[in-house]
């Protein structure tokens, strides 16, 4: 039994499908308070862009549009983390905002790699 090929790329299809539904369901939880508030509109859009850009990445025309792409999905997750940390945590919350920002950079770490093989030593893309 082989595994299917393309079953990395899906799990991470849900991974950030999964990471996103968990920041919006943190940013229901914090406190309004207008920073909350504003820190959260722009938490939701970072963390949403990461899997819709992710699937783009998935569905690209070419290597260099792949490429863009899976850049982009890095610039979101790091923005994540950014406004995930701006964000003023309840007691209650304190720990998902640690686990969120410990995605977020795993997340990186895990577009970094898929860049450094896509872009390979000499390709100069």
């Amino acid at each position: 039994m082989s595994k299917n090929p393309n079953s990395k790329r899906y799990d991470l299809e849900d991974r950030t499908l999964k990471f996103a539904k968990r920041v919006t369901m943190y940013v229901k939880e914090l406190l309004r308070t207008i920073p909350n508030v504003e820190y959260g509109k722009q938490l939701v859009r970072s963390a949403g862009s990461v899997g819709a850009n992710y699937i783009e990445a998935n569905e690209s025309l070419s290597k260099k549009d792949f490429i863009m792409r899976i850049k982009i999905c890095r610039k979101e997750a790091k923005e994540t983390c950014y406004w995930m940390k701006l964000t003023e945590p309840t007691d209650a919350t304190c720990s998902e905002q640690g686990a969120l920002i410990q995605e977020s950079t795993e997340l990186v770490k895990i577009f970094n790699a898929i860049l450094e093989k896509s872009q390979g030593k000499g390709q100069g893309i």
